[in-house]
């Protein structure tokens, strides 16, 4: 099954209205994300707790990296760069952290708060190559714009 974003982006509308929480926002969608794609393996948030530094938040799968420098892997590029991250292949992107063994493919999204501060990434893996495209960067950028603001 392939996620439909306009429908989910109904579903977490009415999930999420009129709560503030970011760690509530976040364990929500993740939630709903990872059980409306068969390609998302792990689904989850790493937030930004002190400079340069991504610590895991809520997430679906398998266990994570706890934590993460802006430095490395894909989660750190993304937030290095405010740019979505798709990467088909992980064992060719330089410098890749492999928190699973079975991750194969992953995109990244940074995500902003309404004020477009920085306030963590997105992180999804997926354990087949190629997993992802332009339209799931379209609509999860949709997605958490309606959720966080940013």
């Amino acid at each position: 099954m392939r996620i439909n974003y306009d429908e989910l982006a109904k579903t977490l509308a009415a999930l999420t209205h009129g709560e503030e929480d970011t760690i509530a926002l976040m364990a929500t969608m993740v939630c709903e994300l990872h059980h409306a794609d068969d390609r998302f393996d792990w689904t989850g948030f790493y937030r930004v707790t002190q400079p340069e530094t991504l610590r895991i938040g809520p997430y679906q799968g398998g266990h994570g990296c706890l934590f993460i420098p802006f430095s490395r892997g894909v989660c750190g590029v993304a937030a290095r760069t405010g740019e979505v991250q798709l990467v088909d292949d992980v064992d060719a992107f330089s410098g890749h952290i492999a928190c699973a063994s079975s991750t194969k493919s992953e995109i990244v999204l940074p995500v902003r708060d309404a004020g477009g501060v920085l306030i963590g990434v997105l992180d999804i893996d997926s354990d087949r190559v190629a997993a992802f495209d332009r339209a799931d960067a379209d609509g999860l950028t949709r997605l958490l714009r309606q959720t966080f603001g940013g």
